[in-house]
């Protein structure tokens, strides 16, 4: 496990954006890299507007993390299916993001201010 994926604090103020509204922001966000993928920004999900996600039915199975829920972003004008995941229960190795959730750059912004 350490050899494939390392999970560290990342320093500064992170926001999460979608559908013109942010959705998050925080001083905790973890940076997860996950073999020759490109690193991922996980929120504490106390500092995500959570009444904005709605848990799909959607499920995966990682052997590096565990299993994954899914969320759907819901804006004023669409729902964002699938935008967001998160590891309820994650393998030990993976237990930093445990309570954190993370969102597709395709169908969220993250970003550093």
């Amino acid at each position: 496990m350490s050899d494939h994926i390392t999970i560290v604090k990342v320093p500064g103020t992170w926001v999460v954006l979608a559908g013109g509204a942010i959705l998050g922001e925080t001083k905790a966000a973890m940076e997860l890299t996950e073999g020759d993928y490109p690193p991922v920004i996980y929120f504490p999900r106390e500092d995500v507007a959570m009444a904005f996600l709605d848990q799909s039915d959607t499920r995966s199975t990682c052997p590096w993390k565990g299993e994954a829920r899914y969320f759907s972003i819901v804006t004023k004008s669409t729902t964002l299916k699938d935008a967001a995941w998160s590891y309820e229960s994650p393998v030990k190795e993976a237990e930093r993001i445990k309570g954190h959730i993370a969102f597709y750059p395709e169908k969220a912004t993250v970003e550093r201010i």
